[in-house]
């Protein structure tokens, strides 16, 4: 059994600069997309902040937040 180590808390008197947390990425149906798997695509749905649905010609794909591979073009 292992512990998760708990979040790293920043302090305002430390030299060094918080990390900065990137935006969540939003969709919306119509969005042209590109992902590093399946190439490129057209989001039929959405899921707010769990999923959307990708229309990649080829195949529909259900992708999960935090959406790492793909991109709004």
């Amino acid at each position: 059994m292992t512990k998760r180590a708990a979040p790293k808390r920043h302090l305002s008197t430390s030299p060094f600069k918080a990390p900065v947390v990137p935006p969540l990425k939003e969709f919306a149906v119509g969005d042209r997309v590109t992902h590093d798997v399946y190439g490129l695509g057209r989001v039929i749905g959405v899921e707010d902040g769990i999923a959307v649905l990708v229309d990649f010609s080829s195949a529909q794909e259900r992708i999960l937040s935090p959406y790492a591979k793909m991109s709004k073009l």
